[in-house]
């Protein structure tokens, strides 16, 4: 059997940026061992499968090693592989999802902007040993739906970062969320790590801005923030608070089109 795959660089307006993800149409769910070894042959951070339901899709995600509750980047690839490729007369696109619930993304333009939801961190410190394992101790630290949030002075210390990943790993589901005010335009910097999940650094990740927004706008008091993720690939995105969702939107380009023999 041959399904579609597309690769497809998300949070950026550049081809080689931002976060690559591969999206797979299918019209019924394959077993979840089968989608689970694609993930892993793909070798991405994440693949995305969807399925028609009514207007829209039901919409999963893998890593090379397991299946995740939310993905932004992933989600913004398949808007765009919906919205550009598949039903190019559509401006907009409705996601059911296992863990995550209904998700909207909407078309302006060049530009996807997804409905997420909130998650606001807790005012409590995270594990020592995940922030250990960072390598430098941050400013302040919170917990955020098992996330550690680790808050730097500058942007330039969570550029620096060479996190343990052997040592985060030992931390059953440690992941991290680094973040510093931001430079040259953006309200703030980040970078995430996730080497339990199969991805070491992940180069923009949408589900983290799920806890970076509700933090930064509350600490810069202002709704609309401009984000930029530090990782060698880098990629840029608007974020809105509205509540107990944000907005979140970005660029995405088509960078292969194929298919996959299962």
């Amino acid at each position: 059997m041959r399904i579609p795959l597309y690769q497809v660089d998300a949070f950026t307006s550049r081809l080689f940026g931002g976060n690559p993800a591969a999206v797979c149409p299918l019209a019924e769910w394959f077993p979840d061992a089968t989608m689970q070894a694609i993930a892993a042959e793909n070798n991405l951070a994440e693949t995305a499968f969807f399925v028609p339901q009514g207007d829209g899709y039901l919409l999963r995600w893998f890593t090379p090693t397991v299946e995740v509750e939310l993905c932004g980047h992933a989600t913004l690839a398949s808007a765009h592989v919906v919205t550009r490729i598949l039903a190019p007369e559509r401006r907009s696109v409705n996601f059911d999802t296992l863990k995550a619930g209904p998700l909207e993304v909407k078309r302006d333009g060049d530009l996807l902007a997804m409905d997420f939801p909130a998650w606001p961190p807790k005012s409590k410190p995270a594990d020592p040993r995940v922030l250990a394992a960072l390598g430098a101790w941050p400013a302040e630290s919170f917990v955020a739906r098992g996330r550690t949030l680790a808050v730097y002075d500058r942007a330039e210390d969570v550029a620096a970062l060479r996190p343990d990943f052997a040592a985060m790993r030992r931390v059953e589901g440690a992941n991290a969320i680094a973040t510093a005010p931001g430079r040259d335009g953006a309200d703030f910097a980040s970078r995430y790590f996730a080497p339990n999940y199969g991805v070491d650094e992940d180069p923009v990740t949408g589900s983290a801005h799920c806890v970076l927004t509700p933090y930064w706008a509350a600490r810069l008091g202002k709704e609309q923030l401009k984000a930029r993720q530090i990782s060698t690939r880098g990629g840029e995105l608007t974020c809105t608070l509205r509540g107990d969702r944000v907005t979140i939107a970005g660029h995405a380009v088509l960078y292969l089109e194929g298919a996959i023999t299962v």
